[in-house]
């Protein structure tokens, strides 16, 4: 069975501060496309999704989440680099417990083999689809003070 033919089980947490919410950029270069997503990852073979959700922020930012709050699931059915993709999401609310992670702009960070970016982006141009968002469904959970 190959990439494109497995459903992948996520954990992904959606932390918004300030009319702000933390994201991972990604780019698309089949589509030429920059786009966002909630950080997270896969939630292995026996593991509950929350604790998944504290494990990845942890080995990917080295960060302690707080206030975990499950919201709902997401499934994500996609196209990445001209490749089929499916996905079934726990998506959680929650909060960084050490501060300094409200206070810089952008992280990079590791994905097994690949450095990352995370940051802070405004939520306006997200809900109004100026920054593409995905997956599709995940804006509903956004707010604006």
């Amino acid at each position: 069975m190959g990439w494109s033919e497995r459903i992948r089980v996520l954990a992904l947490g959606l932390i918004q501060r300030d009319n702000r919410v933390f994201l991972s950029e990604g780019y698309d270069p089949a589509r030429q496309l920059t786009f966002y997503r909630a950080l997270g990852g896969g939630v292995d073979f026996g593991e509950p999704s929350a604790v998944a959700l504290e494990r990845e922020f942890q080995e990917e930012l080295q960060a302690e989440l707080q206030d975990i709050e499950y919201l709902g699931c997401l499934e994500n059915i996609f196209t990445f680099n001209g490749h089929s993709g499916h996905e079934v999401i726990q998506l959680y609310r929650c909060g960084f417990v050490d501060p300094k992670f409200y206070e810089r702009e952008i992280l990079t960070f590791q994905e097994g083999e690949r450095q990352k970016i995370a940051r802070w982006v405004e939520v306006e141009p997200l809900l109004n689809g100026e920054l593409t968002l995905y997956p599709e469904g995940f804006s509903q959970y956004l707010t604006l003070d």
